[in-house]
C-alpha cells in the first residue's frame, strides 16, 4: 500500500484498484500523447471513441454480454434508472403494471419512485425490517406484469440474492454494488444497471445493459436523457457524457481482465466475506449480524457490537480505534446504525484479514 493511504472499507464512492489509480496519474495531463488530459478530450474526437470502444468490448468480454444487449454509458446515477426504467418498460403491457422485490432501502426507493408512473405490485410481505428474502411460497407475482425489478445487493442492511427469481417476464436488476463480483447469466436479465462508484469506477457514470426487444417503449412524457432509445440511438452521446468517468471505468475492467476476471473476484470475494463472518459468528455474541446467513451479503457486512441492539460506546470505541489502524468508512448507514465493512472487489485479502484481526483483538480487549 502506498505511503499515506488508508484502507478504505467505504460502501461508496468506493476503493479503487491502486494500479488503476497509478495509471490515471501517469496520463493525467498527456493520455496518450494528445497533449491533454482525459478530462479535456471532446466528446466527439477520436481518442475519446477508442476508450468507449475499448470500454464496451472488455465489459462484453468480461460479462459475455450477447450481441443483442445495448450498453448505455450514463449519468443519474442508480437513482435515475428508479424513473428510467419505469418510463421506459412499464407500458409494455397494458395494465402498466410492474412487480418489485422490496427487500432494504434502495429497493423500497425503487419502487415508491416506480408508483409515479404505473401500478407497482410489492412481491414479498411487507415487513418493518429487512432481514431475509421470504421463501418463494410467499411471493405475489402478477403473471400480467410489464417487469419484476429487484436490487440484487442492499447496501444498507447487508442482504444480496444468492439466486435469480425465475419469470416469464423481463427482469429489470440493480446490480450497482456486486456487478463484476461473480459471473452470471445476463440472458436472464432484460435490463441491468449499475451505478459506478462502488465495483467498477468512481462516481458519475451509470452502466445500463438493455435487451434489445426493450428499447423504444418509453412513455411519451419521458424526459429525452432518460429515453433509452434516444440514448442508444446516439451511442451514449445524446448529451455530453461523463467522459472521466468512463475512462476510469474503462480502466477499472483493464484491470478485472488482468486479474482473472469475474471468477475470481467471485473466489476472493467468498474468502473476504467469510474471513469477517467467521469472527462475527465464533465471536459469542459480541458481534451479532442479523441478516439470515442465506442471504448475508458478500460486498457489505452489517454488524452490531456488545448485542443484537449495539452499544453506542463500544462502536464508537471499534470506529475510532480501527481509523487509528488506518481503517476507515466503517460507520453504518445512519438509518439502521452499527457498523458496515463493504468488501468490494478492489479491496484486498490482505486488507480484509487486517480488519478480522482487528476484530478478534478488539472483542479480546473490550468484552
Amino acid at each position: 500500500m502506498t505511503e499515506g493511504r488508508v484502507i478504505n472499507f467505504a460502501p461508496g464512492p468506493a476503493k479503487l484498484p491502486e494500479a488503476v489509480l497509478q495509471r490515471a496519474q501517469k496520463e493525467m495531463l498527456n493520455y496518450k500523447n494528445t497533449g491533454v488530459s482525459v478530462m479535456e478530450l471532446s466528446h466527439r474526437s477520436a481518442d475519446f471513441a477508442k476508450i468507449m470502444t475499448m470500454t464496451e468490448a472488455n465489459l462484453r468480454d468480461l460479462l459475455a454480454i450477447p450481441e443483442n444487449y445495448k450498453l448505455l454509458f450514463l449519468q443519474g446515477g442508480g437513482t435515475g434508472q428508479f424513473a428510467a426504467t419505469a418510463l421506459n418498460l412499464m407500458n409494455l403491457k397494458e395494465g402498466a403494471t410492474a412487480d418489485y422485490f422490496v427487500t432494504g432501502t434502495w429497493s423500497a426507493k425503487a419502487a415508491k419512485e416506480a408508483e409515479k408512473y404505473g401500478k407497482v405490485n410489492r412481491v414479498l410481505p411487507k415487513t418493518d425490517k429487512y432481514t431475509r428474502i421470504p421463501p418463494q411460497e410467499t411471493w405475489n407475482l402478477n403473471p400480467d406484469a410489464s417487469y419484476i425489478y429487484y436490487c440484487d445487493n442492499e447496501t444498507v442492511h447487508g442482504i444480496e440474492f444468492p439466486f435469480i427469481p425465475e419469470t416469464d417476464v423481463p427482469i429489470v436488476c440493480d446490480m450497482s454494488s456486486n456487478i463484476l463480483s461473480k459471473p452470471f447469466d445476463v440472458t436472464r436479465f432484460g435490463v441491468i444497471y449499475a451505478g459506478a462508484q462502488k465495483n467498477i469506477g468512481c462516481a458519475g457514470v451509470t452502466l445500463v445493459i438493455i435487451r434489445e426487444d426493450l428499447i423504444g417503449h418509453a412513455v411519451p412524457y419521458c424526459p429525452s436523457i432518460l429515453d433509452y432509445k434516444l440514448q442508444a440511438d446516439a451511442n451514449s452521446l445524446y448529451n455530453t457524457p461523463p467522459a472521466y468517468s468512463i475512462y476510469i471505468m474503462g480502466l477499472v475492467f483493464e484491470w478485472l481482465k488482468e486479474q482473472g476476471g469475474t471468477e475470481v473476484m467471485e473466489e476472493r470475494s467468498a474468502i473476504k466475506s467469510k474471513a469477517i463472518f467467521d469472527v462475527i459468528d465464533e465471536s459469542g455474541g459480541f458481534y451479532s449480524c442479523p441478516i439470515d446467513p442465506s442471504v448475508r451479503s458478500r460486498m457489505n457486512v452489517c454488524f452490531r457490537i456488545g448485542g443484537s441492539d449495539g452499544s453506542d460506546e463500544l462502536e464508537k470505541k471499534f470506529v475510532s480505534e480501527a481509523q487509528k489502524r488506518k481503517m476507515v468508512s466503517i460507520k453504518g448507514h445512519r438509518s439502521v446504525g452499527g457498523i458496515r465493512v463493504s468488501l468490494y472487489n478492489a479491496i484486498t485479502l490482505e486488507e480484509t484479514f487486517t480488519m478480522a484481526q482487528f476484530m478478534t483483538e478488539f472483542q479480546a480487549n473490550h468484552q
